[in-house]
């Protein structure tokens, strides 16, 4: 949720203490975006899929690994034990 108290805006730029304070700073790099494009629906598509994209990524190369482990570490469970490698 980016809606952090008015007294913590200024300060996310220093530190980001909490997922609210890095859900309000990516809210802000779109809005400096947006007051360099034109508001409309290619912008927005524009915006969701660079969303979507570092989303896939930050999964592909932090999650992924980090799950691929805790497999190792405590056991695959239903129903992917199941499924061919």
């Amino acid at each position: 949720m980016p809606y952090i108290p008015k007294s913590e805006r200024k300060k996310v730029a220093d530190k980001l203490s909490n997922a609210g304070a890095l859900n309000y700073s990516i809210h802000q790099l779109i809005s400096e975006y947006f007051d360099q494009h034109e508001i409309n629906y290619q912008t927005i598509n524009d915006v969701i899929g660079v969303l979507e994209c570092a989303k896939m990524e930050l999964y592909r190369r932090g999650a992924a690994p980090y799950e691929n482990k805790k497999i190792l570490q405590n056991g695959d469970c239903d129903p992917y034990q199941k499924w061919p490698e």
